[in-house]
């Protein structure tokens, strides 16, 4: 008896070092370099270095708080992507209050699974994500258009004006076929704009999956389906 609390008195020492460890990284980070506003400091399974977030990146930094490092930490002994499993549970927001009206909508197959994106039709990488996102079926997509470039702004804004503004948002991204009806009319761009800086999002494309997930960056269709089986959507 007398060595089980033992025991359980020195595994609560070491938690409350490790987290001490963590929260010491975290003060170097913020007072020496403050505009890098580092996220979420805590250790992981190497010792002396610490997982953290910015702008919704996963980086690792060391105990002096001196480097930091930016990929994929891989758990060799069963291939595990620890990386990825962070960024699937720090990186969340809540898909409830998303304005899915404020989105263009279209639906693929039975549309069961949900993704929200925020793009930019003259981000390359948004380009690149669109491509990606056509390979995906049963697939219900809203589209939150967030002219980020300045030439971005009016045909984000016309392309509300088309009869059909999924198609004219595929043609835009897709194809730089501008919309070329009426050349004002009601949209939600500002609000999109607004939403997206409440969200912390300062860069496109966003993935956001139905549990709230949000990813930056423009992930291939494989990648994207293998995260909805890891989250059971």
């Amino acid at each position: 008896m007398m060595k089980k609390a033992c025991a359980l008195l020195l595994a609560g020492a070491l938690s409350q070092w490790a987290v001490a460890d963590a929260a010491s990284v975290q003060r170097q980070l913020e007072a020496k370099y403050p505009a890098l506003q580092i996220e979420n400091i805590q250790a992981t399974e190497m010792p002396g270095i610490y997982s953290g977030s910015v702008g919704g990146q996963i980086i690792y930094a060391g105990e002096g708080a001196e480097h930091i490092l930016v990929g994929s930490m891989i758990r060799l002994k069963d291939q595990k992507n620890l990386t990825n499993a962070l960024m699937l549970t720090q990186n969340q927001l809540d898909w409830k209050k998303l304005p899915l009206k404020d989105a263009v909508k279209s639906v693929r197959g039975t549309g069961k699974r949900q993704l929200a994106v925020f793009s930019d039709p003259n981000c390359p990488y948004c380009k690149q994500l669109e491509v990606e996102l056509n390979k995906l079926n049963d697939v219900t997509l809203y589209t939150f258009v967030l002219p980020l470039k300045p030439q971005s702004v009016a045909p984000s804004k016309q392309l509300f004006c088309e009869k059909d503004p999924a198609l004219a948002w595929s043609n835009l991204v897709s194809k730089g076929i501008q919309p070329a009806g009426k050349k004002s009319c009601a949209n939600p761009v500002e609000r999109n704009l607004q939403l997206a800086k409440s969200l912390g999002l300062n860069g496109t494309p966003a993935i956001v999956f139905s549990n709230g997930t949000k990813l930056m960056g423009a992930y291939p269709a494989q990648e994207i389906e293998k995260i909805w089986k890891e989250l059971g959507l």
